[in-house]
């Protein structure tokens, strides 16, 4: 194993947004008995700091692989077209319309009936944009309209946490009542 392998090649896994959840997660519980620091105690203390930075870098690389934005965001960057989501918040008008239109329906919502409407069309343009994404990044291989698709994702999965949020608070105030 080499610190400077990218996360697909220290996984073993096909640099591609399609993977099996449960590969990522089987192969990250065997890097991390492979570097686990314990196992080096007997070669003194900078074997287990070298064991400790695999450890880390084993969690680095499982992080964005198991989550399916955030390995659509590393296979861009990899393919020379970065996200900048920080930079960079131009979308579509359609898309943006879009959003408003969640963002007055999260405002307007009075019982958790509408809320659990708004999260399931929330829920469906999320499965639907991961869907997108993974035909332009496997198939397609067009990484700029890919990463129009990660930003509009990153968008989606903070506003559905926002409706989640306001569930929890109108759960919270009900129990409450």
């Amino acid at each position: 194993m080499n610190l400077q392998s990218g996360d697909f090649e220290l996984f073993g896994l096909a640099p591609q947004f399609a993977q099996d959840r449960a590969a990522i997660d089987a192969r990250w519980k065997d890097l991390q008995r492979e570097a686990h620091p314990d196992k080096f105690a007997a070669q003194g203390a900078a074997a287990q700091r070298l064991a400790m930075q695999w450890s880390v870098r084993i969690n680095e690389a499982y992080q964005r692989l198991k989550d399916p934005l955030k390995r659509a965001a590393y296979l861009c960057e990899l393919n020379g077209a970065p996200v900048n989501a920080e930079n960079n918040t131009a979308m579509p008008p359609a898309f943006l319309m879009q959003q408003m239109e969640w963002r007055e329906a999260l405002d307007e919502a009075r019982s958790a009936a509408e809320l659990e409407v708004l999260a399931a069309q929330v829920a469906a343009a999320r499965q639907e944009s991961l869907r997108t994404c993974g035909q332009l990044l496997d198939q397609q291989q067009d990484y700029p309209q890919a990463v129009q698709r990660v930003r509009a994702l990153m968008f989606i999965e903070r506003f559905a946490g926002d409706v989640e949020a306001r569930l929890d608070q109108m759960d919270s105030s009900q129990q409450g009542q």
